[in-house]
């Protein structure tokens, strides 16, 4: 076995000792190496070591080499690969979550945020360069209509302007995420709470399958893995530190979504917002995150142009200003405009009334108006002039 493979073994090994996250397990391997760590473990065995061994998983009565055999045997047979620090693949981002290690207070789920052992991962899709440029995209299971067709909106528009899309897999708001981002044949990645061979839920199977042709599936747990409740929030600072940006569609005041926003602004990357309808449930939480006075606040969006202006390289991903459907109007200067607004319907104005309803000089009026006729947004009628019935259509011919 090469020196690398040691280390992946090892790694593997160390990912059942202690749920993800586990800060005094990472700053072990980080000392001393996975191969060192892992032996030492072995050799005191779990009395040694009680506060690594989360799991309930005892040393003595369990070979952590032969169990981490076994995994890496299983992940050959269902197509997968576990991608460690080690290797090229490996994202680096995922480094960033030391910066918010400890900040929990007595919550282990909040104080123990390291960065992963190792990753599973299904897919054909480098790792590294999927989430290079990728958006995540969350929000509540019980999702509304709305919430629904929002987050498809928005990971089509993401995968089709070439980001990957990451969501959790789960029902309502992720599942519209990733179905958009396939939609638009773009890459999406789910990361799950449980091992990658596992439909969680069970009606997302097809959609698991449609991800890792087009995507990727990506877990910190071994093949075999139960999605506990606890895990997925252990899942979502991946989700978080693995993105540019967080986009938050829809949230209940409690869904673990706002968590994973949360994580976002802890680590520095974008947190977005999409607003919701007043009298909905679902988008309470939302609506307190643009309330709260963050620092940096949380950024409201409400389409992919905006989200790309926030996420993308500053000059070359400028949404649009929002403004209404062009008018004939707007493309007349202020003059123009002023005499148009003067003119009646049906009671004619002489050149020099207008002017003075209008608040111009004679000579400008004198000028404009007839061009005003030409362009259709007036018309002649005897000596006076009255508003276009079609503004900016043909103009009455003279005498009319």
């Amino acid at each position: 076995m090469s020196e690398l493979e040691q280390v992946r073994t090892a790694r593997v090994a160390l990912s059942g000792v202690a749920e993800p996250g586990n800060l005094a397990l990472w700053r072990r391997v980080s000392s001393y190496g996975p191969v060192a760590v892992l032996e030492g473990l072995v050799a005191q065995g779990a009395a040694g070591a009680p506060s690594l061994f989360a799991t309930g998983d005892a040393a003595e009565s369990i070979d952590p080499g032969r169990r981490a055999a076994e995994s890496l045997a299983l992940t050959q047979r269902l197509g997968a690969r576990v991608v460690i620090p080690e290797d090229d693949e490996w994202p680096a981002q995922l480094d960033d979550l030391l910066k918010i290690c400890g900040k929990g207070g007595g919550d282990p789920v909040d104080r123990d945020a390291a960065p992963p052992l190792c990753l599973w991962v299904r897919g054909q899709q480098r790792l590294d360069e999927a989430l290079a440029r990728s958006v995540a995209v969350v929000g509540a299971r019980a999702a509304s209509g709305y919430g629904g067709h929002v987050a498809r909106e928005i990971g089509y528009g993401l995968a089709d302007a070439g980001w990957f899309v990451v969501s959790g897999g789960a029902f309502g708001i992720d599942a519209h995420a990733h179905r958009g981002a396939l939609a638009a044949g773009g890459g999406t990645a789910a990361v799950l709470a449980c091992g990658v061979e596992r439909a969680y839920p069970l009606a997302h199977a097809n959609l698991f399958d449609q991800i890792t042709e087009q995507g990727l599936l990506v877990s910190e747990w071994a093949p075999g893995a139960d999605p506990f409740r606890h895990r997925f929030l252990i899942r979502n600072r991946v989700i978080a530190a693995a993105t540019v940006g967080t986009v938050l569609v829809e949230a209940g005041a409690r869904s673990g979504a706002r968590q994973t926003l949360r994580r976002a602004r802890e680590l520095g990357r974008r947190q977005l917002v999409v607003p919701g309808p007043v009298t909905s449930a679902m988008s309470v939480g939302n609506h307190e995150e643009l309330r709260q006075p963050y620092d940096p606040p949380a950024r409201l969006v409400t389409g992919v142009a905006q989200i790309l202006e926030e996420v993308g390289r500053i000059g070359s991903d400028l949404a649009p200003p929002v403004r209404g459907p062009d008018q004939p109007r707007d493309r007349l200067g202020t003059t123009e405009r002023r005499l148009v607004e003067a003119l009646r319907r049906r009671a004619p104005l002489t050149a020099e009334q207008a002017a003075a309803r209008a608040g111009v000089p004679l000579a400008d009026a004198v000028r404009i108006l007839p061009v005003l006729v030409l362009s259709g947004h007036a018309e002649r009628h005897g000596d006076g002039f009255v508003a276009a019935r079609r503004p900016g259509g043909a103009g009455s011919p003279a005498g009319a």
